[in-house]
């Protein structure tokens, strides 16, 4: 009696594939990789986040990328900026190096709690109005 498929098959020319014919080439499972399978592509999507489902649109070139934050999110971190250490308190303001978090521009989203010195190369229009009005500064470095 065979032990395993190895022993079970040796000896049979078609290994329990049917006529010889049958086991010959990628049509028979189906093609390559995800080749036909397009109803997979949105359980693809949400196991992922991801859909390889053809080009869209452009892409510019001269893209700039910039690590941005809006300034009611700054004022939430506040308390453990301080605690690291990468921001200071001085008397009732609160000053913050945004280089030194890796902030490149302030947005204007949001409100504020906290009186607030931040440095910072770009600020939005709406953030720095929302800073001056607090009664802090937004200095550009």
């Amino acid at each position: 009696m065979p032990v395993n498929k190895r022993s079970k098959y040796r000896g049979s020319r078609t290994c329990g594939g049917g006529t010889h014919k049958n086991r010959r080439g990628a049509g028979n499972r189906g093609g390559k990789g995800r080749a036909g399978h397009r109803d997979h592509r949105f359980t693809h999507f949400l196991l992922l986040g991801e859909v390889h489902n053809g080009k869209h649109g452009f892409v510019s070139k001269n893209k700039v990328s910039a690590n941005v934050i809006d300034v009611g999110d700054l004022d939430q971190l506040v308390d453990s900026l301080i605690k690291q250490g990468l921001a200071t308190m001085q008397d009732d303001v609160v000053v913050i190096d945004a280089e030194q978090i890796g902030i490149d521009k302030i947005l204007g989203g949001g409100k504020i709690n906290h009186k607030m010195n931040i440095t910072a190369p770009a600020f939005s229009e709406s953030a720095r109005a929302k800073i001056e009005e607090n009664g802090g500064q937004a200095l550009t470095a």
